[in-house]
């Protein structure tokens, strides 16, 4: 069986508590205007399409669920589609307020 030897010039994990303290950063990895964005886009993609399909199966198509169900999708789609459209601004407005940052830190 071998040992483990502890050198004294070698440091180890209790040496680590004589350094100062860094200030621990709490802020949330994900902003809330981002968590509530994507909150309200899950709410709409649950709401839309089955109020959609209930709402077109009696009153537009007359019964046919088929052409009701296939609205509910479509919509389903929409939905998804503008929240991509929504989420590819948001990053390319990160993107010019960053510059923009830069730019005034360099004059």
């Amino acid at each position: 069986m071998t040992t483990r030897r502890i050198i004294s010039t070698e440091k180890n994990f209790l040496d680590q508590d004589d350094k100062p303290e860094e200030k621990s950063n709490i802020s949330p990895a994900v902003p809330k205007h981002v968590i509530f964005k994507l909150l309200g886009f899950t709410l709409a993609m649950i709401i839309v399409p089955i109020g959609s399909y209930f709402l077109t199966v009696n009153t537009i198509f007359q019964g046919n669920s088929s052409y009701a169900g296939g609205m509910a999708a479509l919509l389903a789609n929409v939905v998804l589609v503008a929240y991509v459209i929504v989420a590819m601004n948001e990053d390319e407005s990160e993107g010019k307020d960053a510059a923009k940052k830069e730019s005034k830190k360099e004059r």
